[in-house]
């Protein structure tokens, strides 16, 4: 026993002193790299560079020659600046990255000087999209990274898989309250496989971290929530191999937090404002002599005679389905969630097809899961979470979680729904673009979105939405489809199968949904696609462009201008990007003259029809929006005081008519 004893005290010495010598060459890597990238974070990586060592090396079960691999363990750097020192890992393993399989290649160190330019797939800061496939979504705007692992964690339980979510997350950023919705969430969902490792090395961008992110308030703050918590130097291989294995064997949520010494091994990095300051050509040199002193220091060979290898993962990733998503029949959807007699009465919201929709697609479909901002009675969400309470993920209060925990259900294969109102959406926005820049394949439905919600007021409503998502409509992914695709239905028969549009469209879509019962426009059957748009009234006075709730007002306003004489032209303009020809086809027919009707700020319909006639140069586009901030109000009220009642559209059709 005593000389088995003495072999594992041995084999531990070489192991540690295997990751001392790695570290080092990494750290080599890191100044070189950026240095020659003339930008970057050396400072940051290198604080890093043994929980990395020990972590790809020797602690997380991954294939380094297949990235795509569900099986294995994964690593979010939710401090994305630190990324080359995990660029220079990868590379020093021979990893395989790549857009596809089809065009993956093993890294090596002459890839490294390549960070940060134009054609290189390591980018500034980490992206899948960019072909490093070991990572599971583009990250950088700080904050974020947990709620990607805790995605991450939901897929693999859903898929009965073992595996080990690991997030790296800055003392810094810890100040984002995002942070602490995932903290929640991952308490929530009892999602032990997510391990978070603070990185605490005590320094920001233009000065230290607050007290209230210093290692020690952050391990109280962490017990706080729920979590056993481990406190060690992340700069000492055995502490940092110890607590590892600890978290990945509890059978409790448990956190790390590293003190680390930012720019470790290297003096000219240490003091505090050289954060994004690579080292300057002329000190590389004494810069990588600083590291190579720690190994003499140590009597360290920096060829260690240890290998370091990850252990590769068993197969357990249960399969997926493939290929596109049927749903049944728009009645029979609606008879499925109980909404038959309430559909007989010819009028439904938008929001409770979705729902129905949502339904549908989840019994289609085992990848459709749902997550909802305890707003699910609302949304209607609920009709998914009754049927598939499994594939239901109640996110609370906290949009900015949910919207990026989708982005981890999404890497994991699954087509996440996320819902909530419109208006409280928009506190995700920059989640939104992060999964963009991802090129995320998650949904996103905002409802009691426009002045139509009414009594609520302003605080309720969603009115700067549509320009922001339509922004991203007109821009390619970089796969010949657009960064997201907008739909906003005017009826319930165009919401349920937006839907199925939705679910089938790869990449990031948004749909807009609104509360009060409308009448239906569209037969059960009716077909629809994305950039389309629809006529559903044909006059020679005028074209009226409108989409959404406001289709409903618009058709009042032309029976009033009717018994005038005046015929006009009605488009549902349901989707962006909007193919203009059908429209700009309509508006010759009536003079080139064209009014749209939304109920939302500018930057959305009006624009994009606008934006479709200055190409063709001989149209001219008039627009009502809503033009001053609403208040509280029966819908019709609201409608009035914003300028947008039938009466107000009647009036200007007349006036652009004469």
């Amino acid at each position: 026993m005593a000389q088995s004893s003495k072999d594992s005290a041995t084999g531990m010495s070489a192991l540690v002193q295997a990751i001392e010598a790695k570290a080092v060459k990494l750290g080599k890597y890191t100044i070189e790299s950026t240095t020659k990238a003339e930008s970057g974070h050396p400072s940051s990586g290198l604080a890093l560079a043994h929980l990395v060592v020990s972590l790809m090396y020797k602690q997380m079960r991954w294939d380094p020659q297949d990235p795509w691999n569900p099986n294995n363990d994964r690593l979010v750097l939710s401090e994305g600046h630190a990324v080359p020192i995990i660029y220079a890992a990868l590379a020093d393993m021979g990893a395989v990255a790549g857009k596809s399989k089809a065009e993956a290649r093993k890294l090596s160190p002459a890839d490294l000087p390549t960070l940060r330019e134009i054609n290189s797939i390591l980018d500034g800061h980490p992206n899948p999209a960019e072909g490093m496939p070991f990572f599971d979504a583009a990250t950088g705007s700080l904050g974020q990274g947990l709620s990607v692992a805790a995605g991450l964690g939901l897929a693999a339980r859903a898929r009965g898989i073992d595996k080990r979510i690991y997030c790296i997350i800055g003392d810094g950023e810890s100040r984002e309250g995002q942070i602490w919705e995932a903290a929640d969430f991952l308490i929530d969902h009892k999602l032990t496989s997510v391990i978070p490792i603070f990185n605490c090395n005590g320094q920001g961008q233009a000065d230290y971290v607050s007290k209230q992110q210093s290692a020690d308030v952050l391990a109280v703050k962490l017990s706080g929530y729920g979590y056993a918590v481990e406190v060690i130097n992340g700069n000492d291989p055995e502490a940092v191999l110890k607590a590892l294995s600890c978290a990945a064997q509890a059978g409790s949520p448990t956190a790390i937090v590293a003190r680390t010494e930012k720019g470790w091994g290297v003096s000219l990095l240490k003091d505090k404002g050289n954060h994004g300051k690579p080292v300057p050509a002329d000190k590389v040199a004494a810069a990588e002599a600083d590291l190579d002193s720690i190994l003499v220091q140590q009597g360290i060979a920096a060829e260690p005679k240890v290998t370091l290898a990850p252990a590769k993962p068993e197969n357990q990733a249960k399969s997926l389905p493939t290929g596109q998503i049927q749903i049944m029949p728009f009645e029979q959807g609606m008879d499925f969630v109980g909404l038959s007699s309430a559909l007989a009465k010819g009028k439904l919201a938008t929001r409770r097809a979705y729902g129905a929709a949502l339904a549908a697609l989840g019994q289609a479909d085992e990848r459709i899961v749902a997550l909802d901002g305890d707003v699910s009675n609302s949304t209607f969400a609920e009709y998914f979470h009754k049927k598939f309470p499994n594939r239901f993920f109640e996110c609370k209060i906290a949009e900015q979680n949910m919207i990026t925990a989708a982005t981890g259900l999404a890497a994991g294969g699954y087509i996440p729904f996320c819902s909530s109102f419109a208006k409280f959406i928009s506190r995700g926005y920059d989640q939104v673009e992060m999964a963009s820049i991802s090129r995320s394949n998650i949904k996103i439905v905002g409802s009691h979105a426009g002045i139509s919600l009414g009594a609520d007021g302003p605080s309720q409503m969603g009115l700067v939405d549509v320009a922001f998502f339509r922004s991203m409509s007109l821009t390619d992914n970089g796969f010949g489809e657009p960064a997201c695709v907008v739909f906003q239905p005017c009826d319930a028969v165009g919401a349920y199968y937006c839907t199925q549009l939705i679910a089938n469209h790869e990449g990031m879509a948004y749909m807009r949904t609104f509360r009060p019962d409308t009448a239906l426009l569209y037969k059960p059957t009716e077909k629809f696609e994305i950039g389309g748009s629809k006529v559903l009234a044909e006059g020679d006075c005028l074209t009226v462009v409108a989409n959404g709730y406001m289709v409903h007002v618009v058709k009042k306003a032309l029976e009033q201008v009717a018994k005038d004489g005046i015929k006009c032209t009605l488009v549902d303009a349901y989707c962006f990007p909007m193919k203009g020809e059908p429209i700009l086809a309509a508006a010759k027919k009536t003079g080139n003259l064209i009014l749209t009707v939304e109920d939302n700020y500018v930057g959305g319909l009006w624009s994009a029809v606008a934006e479709a006639a200055a190409e063709q140069g001989d149209t001219r586009v008039v627009g009502m929006v809503v033009r001053r901030i609403p208040k509280s109000g029966t819908p019709d009220d609201v409608m009035k005081y914003c300028g947008l009642s039938p009466e107000d559209v009647a009036a200007k059709i007349k006036d652009l008519v004469r």
